[in-house]
C-alpha cells in the first residue's frame, strides 16, 4: 500500500485504518438549519463572532443570549477539506460519515421524503468526489464512504422503506445512521416493523446514536445541567439513552422477529455490554413474563446472543477498561469498530494538531491488544472493511 502525505509527518498504517463513527454536516443541511429559529438550528450573529449550533433543547435557554448558546460550529462540520485534513492528522485511510444528530427527526411529514433523498444523494456525491480512480480501499481510492439519513417523520413506513431500497443502491452508501425515538414512541414501537423489515431484507446496517439524553431532573435540574456543561448529559446521559432504547428493543422481542438484523451501536452500545447480566438475570426473575405464569411475552434469545449477533459496538469509549467489556460484551474484537466522533469534541487549545478524544480511543485499543497486534488491527479498521464491504 503507498503511503499518504500526513500533516503530523507520520507516514499512514500499512493496514486500513476506517473512522465509522464521524459526521458531516453537508451544505444543504446546514442551509436547512439555517433557515429555523427552534432548536434545532443554527445562529449566525450579526458580529464576527462564531455561528453557533443550538441541537439540544437543555442548550436554548432563553436567559442565555443566541450568541452563547450550545456550540461554536465551524468549517469542520461541512467543509469535506477539513475532514480529509484530521484524518492525515490521525493517519486514518477511510471515514465512513454521516449526518449528526438530530438528522431529519424534527422535519414536518411533508418534508421529511424531499431531505432524506436530498441528504442521501448529496452525502453519495461528497463521498464519489473523492474516489476518482477505480480499485479497492487498499489502494486508498475511496476515502469516503457513508450511512444515510432516514426519513422517519414521513407520514408513512413505507417511505422509510423505500427510501432504505433506494439507498442500498448508491454507491458510497453503506448503511443508515438512526436516532433511539425512531417514530417518536421508542424503539419498542410495533410501528418499526416495517423499517426493521426493510433493514433486514436488504443487510442495511444501522447506526444507532444518541441525541435526545435523559430529563434534567436525572441530574438535578437545569441549574445542575448549566454549572457542570455538558459533562453530565454526554458522559452519562448519551450512554443511558442507548442501553435503555436497545433495552427496550430487545424486551418487545424485535430481534427475535428479525434475527437478521444487524445494529452498530454508538459510543460502545453506551453501558449495555456492562449491565448485560443484570438485564439478563432480572428478565429471569420478573413475573410478568408468560414463562413465570405472567401475560407478556418475553424475549426468546438471550441478551448475550443478541450483542454476539445482532449488535457492532464502536470503540469510541476512551478507556482499556471500557473496550475491554465491549469486546467482551460483543464477543469478539470482530465485532468492534474504531471511531472518532469527529467533528465534536475539538482540542481546548487551538494550536493543538492531534486530538485528545481520538488519541484516547486509539490508545486504549493499544493498551487493551498491543499496538500493531492483529486484533488492534482489526479493531481499527479491518472490522469495517469487512463488515462494511469497503472494498467490493
Amino acid at each position: 500500500m503507498a503511503e499518504l502525505p500526513s500533516t503530523t509527518g507520520s507516514p499512514m498504517p500499512s493496514f486500513p485504518k476506517v473512522d465509522i463513527h464521524t459526521h458531516v454536516y453537508p451544505e444543504s443541511y446546514m442551509t436547512l438549519l439555517r433557515s429555523r429559529s427552534t432548536v434545532p438550528y443554527i445562529y449566525d450573529p450579526p458580529s464576527n463572532a462564531p455561528s453557533r449550533l443550538i441541537i439540544l433543547s437543555s442548550d436554548d435557554n432563553p436567559s442565555i443570549p443566541k450568541e452563547n448558546r450550545g456550540r461554536p460550529v465551524d468549517s469542520s462540520y461541512y467543509d469535506v477539506n477539513e475532514k480529509l485534513s484530521f484524518m492525515r492528522t490521525h493517519n486514518i485511510t477511510t471515514s465512513v460519515i454521516s449526518l449528526a444528530n438530530p438528522w431529519l427527526d424534527f422535519l414536518s411529514p411533508d418534508e421529511a421524503a424531499f431531505w432524506a433523498t436530498k441528504i442521501n444523494d448529496d452525502l453519495n456525491a461528497l463521498c464519489e468526489s473523492q474516489a476518482p480512480h477505480s480499485g479497492t480501499l487498499l489502494n486508498e481510492s475511496s476515502l469516503l464512504f457513508a450511512f444515510g439519513a432516514l426519513p422517519l417523520s414521513a407520514p408513512s413506513t413505507d417511505i422509510i422503506a423505500n427510501e432504505i431500497n433506494r439507498m442500498s443502491s448508491l454507491k458510497y452508501i453503506r448503511g443508515a445512521i438512526m436516532g433511539t425515538s425512531g417514530l417518536g414512541k421508542g424503539l419498542d414501537d410495533p410501528g418499526l416493523d416495517p423499517v426493521w423489515a426493510a433493514l433486514e431484507s436488504t443487510q442495511t446496517l444501522l447506526f444507532l446514536h444518541p441525541h435526545y439524553g435523559l430529563p434534567n431532573d436525572a441530574f438535578g435540574g437545569k441549574e445542575t445541567i448549566e454549572r457542570y456543561g455538558h459533562v453530565l448529559p454526554l458522559a452519562l446521559g448519551f450512554p443511558l439513552e442507548t442501553t435503555i432504547a436497545v433495552t427496550r428493543m430487545y424486551l418487545s422481542r424485535v430481534f427475535d422477529r428479525f434475527p437478521r438484523l444487524q445494529i452498530l451501536l454508538a459510543h460502545s452500545g453506551g453501558t449495555l455490554p456492562f449491565l448485560a447480566g443484570r438485564i439478563e438475570s432480572c428478565i429471569a426473575h420478573e413475573r410478568k413474563f408468560v414463562v413465570n405464569g405472567g401475560d407478556v411475552e418475553g424475549p426468546g434469545k438471550s441478551i448475550w446472543d443478541v450483542l454476539k449477533q445482532n449488535i457492532l459496538l464502536d470503540a469510541v469509549v476512551y478507556s482499556e477498561v471500557g473496550l475491554k467489556a465491549a469486546v467482551h460484551g460483543a464477543g469478539s474484537v470482530d465485532r468492534v469498530l474504531f471511531g472518532t466522533d469527529h467533528p465534536f469534541f475539538p482540542p481546548l487549545n487551538s494550536k493543538e494538531e492531534t486530538w485528545l478524544s481520538v488519541t484516547m480511543n486509539q490508545n486504549a485499543i493499544n493498551s487493551a491488544f498491543g499496538e500493531d497486534s492483529e486484533s488492534a488491527k482489526a479493531i481499527l479498521g479491518g472490522n469495517a472493511a469487512r463488515i462494511l464491504k469497503l472494498d467490493a
